[in-house]
């Protein structure tokens, strides 16, 4: 446990997952809130209450959860507050932690369609099963009020909610200008490049995002705002903002410059180039790895510098006379 200031505190708690483990963040103002629950086990459980012990706080005392986003490493403990009588977050975050089966059927499907038009092999077609074990570490409950770009926090005046989509769909961030604290979630981390992970869209028929473009315009927000820390999602607080920041965008042009390398031999599939850019790694996490993939190409589309075209069911992408 970690004390930011007197009304501000880290709390770490394990996860079972590479990313090693969480921070969830108590807060202190009119009423005692929780940013991020950590992932439902055991383990996590108990290093909460230790924490919350040293405080002088138990879970029976925290009046309201606040979420970063849907993934189970920070929704899992939500049920562990007998007495909170909020849950808050982006809208997304609900179809999540209801456990919606509408949604999760139509996620199933996205990716099905999506493995064809990647032209990805039978074998990975796994990602379903995937969810539902990722889902067992998620808690269960229902939001109670909505989080959009510019609301304070209840309870918390002095803090403001960012979106800062990218990493998922449903991020929000929150920041005090007074003293330029912010806490990112898993949207800045000192150590790691958060990936943005392409989800269906919320809407069957609507186009899918393309979280790469949305990370690179969240991470432009946060170098128009004045950060002094970063409290993440995982990992050291820092202050280097910028550098980090700057980093990514070096990290992920430079990716984008070798995939748009590669297609100046000819058109290929997104898998195809996957295979090329990953050619280990995409064996084991092929997820991530094609949401990478996916998120150059939208880059270099957007930038002009690639054309897709379809074949049958299947996509291709070209460099274009501009990138020749």
């Amino acid at each position: 446990m970690k004390i930011i200031d007197n009304t501000l505190y880290q709390i770490t708690v394990p996860t079972p997952f590479a990313v090693g483990d969480a921070h969830v963040y108590l807060l202190k103002g009119d009423v005692l809130s929780l940013i991020d629950a950590g992932v439902k086990t055991k383990e996590a459980y108990e290093a909460l209450l230790i924490q919350l012990k040293q405080i002088g706080y138990h879970p029976r005392d925290v009046d309201q959860i606040i979420l970063t986003h849907h993934h189970p490493d920070h929704t899992g403990l939500i049920e562990a507050f007998p007495r909170a009588r909020e849950i808050m977050a982006n809208n997304l975050v609900d179809l999540w932690i209801r456990k919606d089966e509408q949604y999760f059927n139509r996620y199933e499907d996205f990716f099905k369609e999506y493995f064809k038009q990647c032209d990805i092999p039978q074998r990975f077609q796994g990602i379903g099963k995937k969810l539902r074990s990722l889902l067992s570490y998620a808690g269960e409950g229902h939001l109670t009020k909505t989080l959009e770009e510019g609301d304070k926090l209840p309870g918390h005046p002095d803090w403001q909610v960012l979106n800062t989509k990218g990493h998922a769909q449903s991020h929000v961030s929150f920041y005090r200008e007074s003293d330029g604290i912010f806490i990112g979630g898993d949207h800045l981390l000192k150590n790691i490049s958060s990936n943005p992970v392409v989800e269906p869209p919320i809407h069957e028929g609507e186009r899918r995002a393309s979280p790469m473009l949305q990370y690179r315009d969240s991470l432009l927000k946060c170098l128009s705002i004045e950060i002094s820390q970063v409290l993440p999602g995982h990992g050291e607080i820092f202050s280097n903002v910028s550098e980090i920041v700057q980093s990514r965008f070096n990290k992920q042009e430079k990716r984008a410059a070798n995939v748009l390398a590669f297609l100046q031999t000819g058109k290929q599939t997104a898998f195809q180039l996957c295979q090329k850019i990953f050619p280990v790694r995409y064996e084991s996490q092929i997820d991530l790895t094609m949401s990478d993939i996916i998120g150059q190409l939208d880059y270099l589309e957007a930038s002009g510098l690639v054309s897709k075209s379809t074949e049958g069911t299947t996509e291709f992408y070209e460099a274009t006379k501009a990138a020749k």
